[in-house]
């Protein structure tokens, strides 16, 4: 985390250049004093603020609510901002000496385009901050399950994914999910990992959230990567003790009008944990198969295993992306093969959650926090 920390710092002031800029600009349109140790100044307290945010949430760690709302908060739309305005900025940088030259005018630095973009990311990321992450969305989604019996025909499953719940995702908005899927009458109730951001504080916050889920069928957990930033065992012994089956490179029968499913589910792959044939070892024959994998990078070894659907999340669809093409043009698409949506590899289909917390910026734009019921379909 050491190192990991001097990198978000290098780069928290690096997007500041422009910012510093931004705001002496600003300052000189409105005959502020001295606009230029003012544009400073901002930078610089944004850069001392971001330590404090970091190291509170490595690991995450409790703050007065007050505190979140009128620091934290404001702060990340400022962060984020600032790397919005990171681009255009350097793109201006490069550019308007060209256009300078051209015109045969002295060349100066483009502070109309620091300020502008900067401004317009205040707006931006303030929507996505304190409106779109908050906005989820409940969506039915019929999947096309390769040799699913027919008694599982219209068989109706919850899933969730990606909860995060800690300093910036309270345990208030988890339990509006909860009751969101529990509305919609799923006949089983599945959530795929991280379930927290980081560290112990927030695991009884977490096993109420997961313990308010309800499905005739019950509710089934598998680990994601956040879940051991810090102690995992603890909040394994929270779910279950609130009834949730927490599946660990391990399987169970689920029956409906006398025909079987296997309900599997592996561990973290992050920290190794993870055991895909231990998961598949005692599956009933001919039996459809479901697969927890948090990670799904884990999908073309869960084809190959027989997995018919493989459920996993951990990607966030991006957080970011170009509204109505989240899948193609997101931040997801720089790191990984299966970002968002559904795809298929042969007989098997994955399903990649956007989630429904936030890591890092607590930031949505274009990419909707979701709570999904999936409704199988035969092939």
């Amino acid at each position: 985390m050491g190192r990991f920390l001097r990198i978000l710092l290098a780069v928290t002031a690096g997007i500041h250049v422009p910012v510093a800029l931004a705001v002496a600009e600003l300052g000189r349109r409105l005959s502020w004093p001295a606009p230029g140790w003012i544009g400073f100044g901002w930078a610089a307290r944004g850069l001392t603020l971001f330590l404090g945010r970091a190291r509170s949430g490595m690991p995450d760690r409790r703050r007065h609510p007050a505190i979140v709302r009128a620091v934290d908060i404001p702060y990340f739309i400022h962060w984020c901002a600032a790397l919005w305005a990171l681009i255009p900025s350097m793109v201006a940088t490069l550019v308007a000496p060209l256009a300078d030259i051209l015109r045969g005018q002295p060349i100066v630095l483009p502070m109309t385009a620091y300020m502008v973009s900067y401004l317009s990311g205040l707006v931006v990321c303030g929507y996505g901050t304190l409106v779109r992450r908050r906005w989820f969305r409940v969506v039915e989604r019929e999947v096309r399950v390769p040799g699913l019996d027919a008694r599982f025909e219209g068989f109706r499953v919850a899933h969730l994914s990606d909860l995060h719940i800690g300093t910036l995702t309270p345990k208030s908005w988890g339990l509006g999910w909860s009751r969101a899927a529990n509305e919609r009458a799923p006949d089983l109730t599945v959530v795929t990992g991280d379930l927290i951001t980081s560290g112990i504080e927030y695991h009884e916050d977490a096993a109420d959230v997961l313990g308010a889920l309800r499905a005739p069928l019950g509710v089934y957990v598998s680990m994601g990567n956040h879940d051991y930033f810090g102690e995992g065992e603890p909040l394994v012994s929270m779910l279950r003790a609130r009834g949730m089956r927490v599946l660990r490179n391990e399987g169970v029968t689920v029956e409906r009008a006398g025909a079987k499913l296997w309900l599997a589910g592996i561990d973290d792959t992050w920290t190794r944990r993870d055991d895909l044939a231990r998961a598949m070892r005692q599956r009933p024959e001919a039996a459809t198969t479901i697969l927890l994998a948090h990670d799904p990078e884990r999908f073309d070894a869960a084809a190959e295993a027989g997995a018919n659907l493989v459920l996993s999340g951990h990607t966030h669809g991006g957080q970011i992306a170009v509204p109505f093409a989240s899948r193609a043009l997101s931040l997801a698409r720089l790191a990984h093969r299966y970002n968002v949506g559904i795809y298929r590899r042969g007989r098997s289909v994955l399903y990649v959650h956007p989630g429904l917390g936030t890591t890092g910026p607590p930031i949505r734009l274009g990419v909707a926090p979701e709570v999904t019921i999936l409704v199988l379909r035969g092939a």
